[in-house]
C-alpha cells in the first residue's frame, strides 16, 4: 500500500518505520475474517486492513480525528490478524506508532483520561490488592451486575513446599498474586514433583503502560524487572500476556543488552513445565483415574504473540495431551475472549459480546472445567461463565 510521507511530519524516523510497515499491506482482507472487532461491529475501520487505512492517512497529511483514536481503540491487540497475513505485515507494531501519533493530536475527554490513568497507576501497585480485597468484603451487599465484575476471593490451597536441588525464577506479575494467588501455589506444587524450587521475583512487566501509551512507566517496570532477574536463571510466566512482553524486551535493545538476555531466557510455563524433558516424571506423579475433560482456551498472547515455529500454545496442548487429559476446543479458537488486559474495562460492549460468543463455543456436555494461561482470560470468562475457569496448572496440582 504505497504511502507518500508528509513532509512536517514529526518524529521522522518512526514515520519512515511506520510507512515501511504500512507498505508490506497488500490490502487483501484476509485480517477481517480472524479480527475479533470486525467480527462483533463489522465496520471496516475496525478491522486491521482499515486501521492501516487511517494511519496511512496521517502519515499523509490527514489531520487526526477523534473518531480515528476511537477506532484504534477498539483494537485488541491480539494480534490474530499477523498468524493470518500473508504478507506478514507486523501490525501490531504499527499499531503502537499510529495510536502515539493520534494521542499526540487528539485529546481525550476527561472521563476516559481519569480511567485510563487509574489503571495505569493502580493495578500494578500493592493499593490494587488492597482495593480488591475491600471490594470482595463488600461483594455480597452489591447489586448484581457490580458484583459480577468483582471476582469472589480465592485463596491459595496449598503451601510453598520447601527448598529442592534445582532452581527457576517465577514471575509474579502484578494483578495475579491478588487475583488469583492460587496459580502461583500450583506452579510451585507441580514444580517440587520435579525437584525444582521456583524463586518468585515480583514487579511488573510494563505491558499495561505500553499499551496505553505510558512509555516512561513502561520503561521503568522493563528496567525494575531486568535488575530483579539478572541472576541468569530461567524466567517461567504463568501469565502469557506478561511473557510476551518479556520477550519482547530484546527487539528494541541491542544484541548482547541486559534486556536481550532476559528476553531470551524467558519462558511460559507449558514450554518449560510439558517439555519432553519432564513429561515422563509428570505423568509418573499422576494419580491414578481417568483425567477429566477440559475445554481449553489459548490466550492470543499465546496462540498470536509468542514467536517460534511451535509456540507455546501447542506445548500446553500437547503436553496435557501427552498427560493423558482430553480437551475441548472452541469452534472459533482463534479469536479473543475479549479480555486483552484492560479492553474489558474501557471497551465493556465489544469485550462482552465476545466472551458470550467463546462461553457459547466452550461449552461441551462432559467438560468439567473451562482452561486458560493467562489471568486476564481466566478472570473476564468467570466472570459470567457457569463452569469453574481455572489456569491449566491448577487443574495439573490436583492429579499430582
Amino acid at each position: 500500500m504505497h504511502t507518500t510521507l508528509h513532509p512536517d511530519l514529526p518524529q521522522p524516523d518512526q514515520a519512515l518505520r511506520a510507512k515501511a510497515l504500512i507498505e508490506s499491506c497488500v490490502h487483501c482482507g484476509f485480517c477481517s475474517a480472524t479480527c475479533p472487532s470486525f467480527q462483533v461491529l463489522g465496520n471496516e475501520l475496525d478491522s486491521p486492513r482499515g486501521r492501516i487505512t487511517l494511519i496511512r492517512e496521517l502519515l499523509q497529511g490527514e489531520p487526526a480525528q477523534r473518531s480515528t483514536q476511537q477506532h484504534l481503540d477498539r483494537c485488541l491487540s491480539c494480534r490474530a490478524c499477523e498468524t493470518t497475513c500473508p504478507s506478514g505485515v507486523r501490525y501490531g507494531e504499527l499499531l503502537t506508532l499510529g495510536r502515539a501519533r493520534v494521542d499526540a493530536a487528539v485529546a481525550r475527554p476527561w472521563r476516559e483520561r481519569l480511567l485510563r490513568a487509574a489503571l495505569v497507576r493502580g493495578l500494578p501497585t500493592r493499593g490494587f490488592a488492597w482495593v480488591l480485597r475491600l471490594a470482595q468484603g463488600l461483594r455480597p451487599l452489591l447489586p448484581g451486575g457490580l458484583r459480577r465484575r468483582i471476582p469472589p476471593h480465592q485463596p491459595a490451597r496449598w503451601p510453598r513446599p520447601g527448598s529442592q536441588p534445582r532452581q527457576v525464577l517465577l514471575l509474579r506479575g502484578c494483578v495475579q498474586p491478588a487475583l488469583a494467588p492460587n496459580i502461583e501455589a500450583a506452579t510451585h506444587k507441580v514444580l517440587a514433583v520435579l525437584g525444582v524450587q521456583a524463586l518468585p521475583v515480583a514487579g511488573c512487566c510494563g505491558a499495561l503502560p505500553a499499551h496505553l501509551g505510558d512509555e516512561s512507566r513502561a520503561a521503568k517496570y522493563q528496567a525494575e524487572l531486568v535488575r530483579a532477574c539478572s541472576n541468569r536463571l530461567p524466567l517461567l510466566s504463568t501469565a502469557s500476556a506478561c511473557g510476551l512482553m518479556i520477550k519482547e524486551y530484546g527487539q528494541q535493545a541491542p544484541a548482547g543488552s541486559a534486556d536481550a538476555e532476559l528476553a531470551s531466557r524467558t519462558l511460559d510455563l507449558g514450554e518449560w513445565l510439558l517439555s519432553p524433558a519432564h513429561l515422563p516424571r509428570l505423568r509418573a506423579a499422576l494419580k491414578p483415574g481417568a483425567l477429566p475433560l477440559l475445554a481449553w482456551q489459548p490466550p492470543c498472547t499465546l496462540q498470536h504473540g509468542q514467536p517460534g515455529g511451535a509456540r507455546p500454545q501447542h506445548h500446553v496442548e500437547r503436553g496435557l495431551l501427552a498427560l493423558g487429559f482430553r480437551l475441548h476446543h472452541a469452534a472459533e479458537a482463534h479469536l479473543c475472549c475479549g479480555s486483552a488486559g484492560s479492553y474489558s474495562v474501557l471497551q465493556p460492549q465489544v469485550a462482552q459480546a465476545l466472551r458470550s460468543r467463546k462461553l457459547e463455543q466452550l461449552q461441551h456436555p462432559e467438560v468439567e472445567c473451562i482452561v486458560s494461561a493467562n489471568v486476564g482470560c481466566i478472570t473476564h470468562l468467570a466472570a459470567a461463565s457457569e463452569l469453574p475457569v481455572r489456569h491449566w496448572v491448577e487443574v495439573l496440582a490436583e492429579w499430582v
